[in-house]
């Protein structure tokens, strides 16, 4: 509801700023719109210039780089030469230019330098000239011909300037056609004295085709020049320019032979374009490598991408032209449709909507509005007032208090939110919530909400109540009796009862949940029955009630009550036409006699419920403090029990089955016994119920049973080892796996492994017992049938399950011998077992008369105190091994 509001005000809202001057927004939108698109691509062509010139700049600066380093690299290898031919001659310490003419011009120079000049590719080899310039020998031919370089610039150079050792220049070839470009090197005597120049000559076209494999592309050069600026080679190659001193013009021009490393944009001094020049001094020589590229080639790119973003910037200005004039042209249909819209939205809410300004005139009613008051448009409409309308209702029917005061209270709150829900006279429930508008006035809705709350009392009386028998649940009970607690103070005294219906379960379990649910309605029926309607009467969940009897505190009365429904109860219930015998127990706890706090009260009602279940069932109990001493000692035990087995107290000893015809050890049943650190040894009949109803015994009877498979695994093969199963583990039906487990992680054989199961494991689910019975048997170990004849014993479970042995219990074996005895139940045993080829063994033998009418009866096996106690492990190998030796 909350956000249909919101969404009808800011549609409101939208449609006011509408109705100022939407085209002149939207046509200053177009424009800056356009405007800004238009300079958005200036600048992004603008900067794309710069990244096309950048980008040539780097291209040029790199080609430069790579051919310095190249060349360097290659001008030093070339020069070699010319340094060792130089050192081998001023080795010889010759001081006069006849003598270097003499020594230097011979057959065997030539050969030498013939070997050093070799795999060396240049124009002439190397050449050595005396001081007047001419050629006294040569690496390519001898004898040498008449050449003079007298006439040689760089010649002259060497010759006139000792300082200078090393000169290039290009020239007009005199050993091959065309120019060469000549690496003249001064050769000087002891005292510096000029002797002559040895050179190498390259020509401009070995240098230009490796510029040519840089590949920069049209409109680009590559050149070297010496720093003087003589131009030495070029590509594109015009044979005019070879030679050519180009150290002239503006500064810029200059700075490309002066600096060691330049990059600049100038305009070309061969053909007057503009370019992007990038220059690099070698290390090793005075030779520049120049690379240029006109701004022509280098924005090629640019241009394209140019006309493309152009071209988007055109037609992107076109297409918003077009949807300004889409727009417009949709605007007045546009804001019909909303109108259309808001309308729709408003008449299809499912509450009822009006707003008042701040003159308390009516803006906007939806339709929902008329309908849920049954109100006439031709008074609640635009314009209205607002007592006029409250005045219409009260006239149609649907207002019956004072108008006047109603519009007062409500005019006097416009600033702040109201909420609340007020019963019309057909008993509907209405929720009213005003809101304040934003620019005054008021936003008011009306909705139904007769269902919602029908529904949230349903939903509170599940919540309290149970839903089986109708009865208040435990939540409630809780409450209720917290009120009864806090009268205490006032003198009124109260009793809790808790009743538990014995052997529910059964009943659940044999007759079907429905014939269950129907127990409990008719126990939930009685209950109410017995009580006054002071009294409260509570289903606590399963087949648990208690009741809340208020104002008393005699235990006669009381006393008297849990008669009366003991009697209530007994009586059989028909259920879906079966007769159901029922009963229950009954603990009694008294306020403020047992305690003025509700959790001790309802645990003390509890602790007497379960002393009446402990002492019998079908009877009741009044709590008295001995119950929670015995409460605490259990949980005090259970504590305990749960660290024995962490802590090592725990410890099997075995008690020996003793054949009666051969009157030999064949067997021995493990025991578990506790030594309590503080308690000493505590009795199995204490701890193990304790056990089974914590589920403990579960981890506990795993650990017994692997530890006397362990221990049994040391005996003598033939001697077997019987260990007791609760039912707690019977029903866990992971038995068999576990056994399986036992037997293998001790290495003991499957047959010498019995399991005594009672028959309570038959009871509950003789189906399922079937089932594990014949996974254990399918492993290979015994069964044997423990306690035959205390509980409820059938003859068929002797016939359906796989037992190997029955064991009779010692309340039959106590009296043999006596007048009167158990000696014909026995034989009767005996018999039985006899006829389905199991063995019988006798627990509880304690006299010589009892074994000598046991064996006459014809009975297996005996245990008791007669031959031995339960003993620890080491004990009975002394006894195995003493039997051993005496066979």
């Amino acid at each position: 509801m909350g956000t249909s509001i919101r969404w009808t005000a800011r549609m409101r809202a939208l449609l006011r700023r509408w109705r100022g001057a939407p085209l002149t927004w939207l046509i200053v939108g177009g424009f800056v719109l356009m405007a800004a698109t238009a300079i958005g691509t200036a600048l992004t062509v603008d900067r794309f210039r710069q990244n096309a010139i950048e980008s040539g700049r780097d291209s040029l600066e790199s080609a430069v780089r790579l051919l310095a380093r190249h060349f360097d690299r290659e001008f030093a290898d070339f020069a070699v030469l010319q340094k060792s031919v130089i050192a081998e001659l001023e080795s010889h310490g010759i001081a006069s230019t006849d003598v270097f003419r003499s020594e230097m011009g011979t057959l065997a120079m030539h050969e030498a330098l013939r070997a050093k000049a070799s795999g060396w590719s240049d124009v002439a080899g190397a050449n050595v000239f005396d001081a007047n310039g001419a050629l006294i020998n040569s690496s390519r031919r001898w004898p040498v011909a008449d050449i003079s370089v007298a006439d040689r610039g760089y010649f002259n150079r060497l010759k006139s300037d000792p300082t200078s050792q090393e000169e290039i220049e290009v020239v007009p070839g005199r050993f091959g056609n065309g120019p060469a470009i000549v690496f003249a090197r001064r050769v000087s005597g002891p005292h510096g004295e000029f002797l002559g120049m040895v050179s190498r000559a390259i020509t401009p076209d070995q240098l230009e085709s490796f510029f040519a494999s840089t590949g920069l592309g049209d409109d680009s050069s590559i050149a070297m020049h010496h720093q003087n600026g003589q131009l030495l080679a070029r590509i594109p190659h015009v044979d005019a320019m070879i030679g050519q001193n180009y150290h002239t013009g503006s500064p810029e021009q200059k700075a490309v032979f002066e600096r060691t490393f330049v990059t600049m944009q100038l305009a070309s001094p061969i053909d007057g374009k503009d370019r992007i020049v990038a220059s690099r001094l070698l290390t090793g020589a005075p030779l520049v490598i120049v690379a240029t590229r006109s701004l022509d080639a280098t924005l090629t790119t640019w241009r394209t991408q140019t006309k493309f973003f152009v071209t988007v910037a055109v037609l992107s200005i076109g297409l918003l032209v077009l949807t300004l004039f889409l727009i417009f042209r949709q605007m007045t249909r546009r804001l019909s449709l909303e109108k259309q819209r808001l309308d729709t939205a408003l008449n299809t809410m499912t509450q009822g909507l009006l707003m008042f300004d701040q003159d308390e005139r009516l803006i906007v009613c939806n339709r929902r509005y008329i309908e849920m008051y049954h109100l006439s448009t031709d008074v609640v409409k635009p314009g209205a007032h607002f007592r006029d309308v409250i005045q219409h209702r009260h006239d149609t029917g649907s207002f019956d208090g004072d108008v006047d005061s109603y519009c007062d209270g409500i005019l006097s709150s416009v600033g702040r939110t109201q909420s609340a829900i007020v019963e019309t006279a057909d008993s509907r429930l209405i929720e009213i919530k005003n809101q304040p508008g934003a620019a005054g006035g008021w936003l008011a809705t009306h909705d139904d909400v007769t269902e919602r709350i029908r529904a949230d009392e349903r939903i509170a009386h599940m919540a309290h109540y149970d839903a089986l028998t109708d009865l208040p649940n435990r939540v409630l009970m809780r409450g209720h009796l917290e009120r009864r607690v806090a009268e205490l103070a006032e003198g009124k005294p109260f009793a809790i009862l808790y009743i538990d219906v014995d052997e529910f379960k059964g009943v659940n379990d044999s007759l079907g949940h429905e014939v269950g649910d129907e127990l409990l309605r008719q126990v939930a029926n009685r209950l109410r029955a017995c009580v006054s309607g002071n009294d409260l009467v509570a289903r606590l969940g399963g087949d648990e009630f208690a009741i809340v009897k208020a104002g008393t505190r005699d235990q006669a009365e009381l006393t008297a009550l849990a008669e009366t429904i003991l009697n209530a109860l007994r009586a059989p219930v028909n259920c879906k036409g079966q007769e159901v015998p029922t009963d229950a127990s009954i603990g009694i706890a008294i306020a403020p006699d047992h305690g003025d706090n509700l959790d001790d009260l309802l645990k003390r009602a509890d602790l007497a419920m379960y002393a009446a279940k402990s002492e019998g069932r079908r009877t009741f109990r009044v709590f008295v403090p001995e119950y929670d001493a015995k409460a605490r000692l259990r949980r005090q035990l259970e504590l305990d029990l749960r660290q024995a087995l962490a802590r090592g107290e725990f410890e099997v000893h075995y008690q020996p089955l003793v054949d009666l015809a051969a009157n030999v050890v064949t067997g021995c049943e493990a025991l578990l016994r506790w030594h309590h650190p503080e308690r000493g040894m505590v009795s199995p009949a204490d701890f193990i119920p304790v056990a089974e109803d914590t589920g403990l015994i579960g981890e506990i009877g795993e650990w017994v049973l692997k530890q006397a498979c362990t221990e049994a695994a040391s005996w003598p093969g033939d001697i077997h080892i019987a260990v007791n199963v609760s039912p707690v583990q019977f029903r866990s039906k992971t038995l068999a796996l576990k056994v399986a487990a036992a037997l293998a992680e001790s290495g003991l054989a499957p047959g010498r492994l019995e399991l005594e199961v009672t028959e309570t494991v038959l009871i509950r689910d003789d189906e399922e017992a079937l089932t594990i019975l014949q996974q254990l048997r399918e492993l290979g170990v015994r069964i044997a049938l423990d306690d035959f004849g205390t509980g409820y014993s059938s003859l068929s479970y002797l016939h359906r399950f796989p037992f190997d042995k029955i064991k009779i219990d010692r309340s039959f074996i106590s009296d043999i011998g006596e007048p009167e005895d158990s000696s014909p139940i026995v034989q009767a045993v005996v018999h039985m077992a006899a006829a389905r080829r199991m063995a019988t063994t006798a627990e509880g033998v304690e006299t010589e008369a009892q074994r000598e009418v046991l064996r006459q009866l014809g009975c297996s096996q005996m245990q008791g105190w007669l031959f031995s106690p339960a003993v620890p492990a080491a004990k009975l190998k002394r006894l195995l091994s003493a039997q051993a030796a005496a066979a």
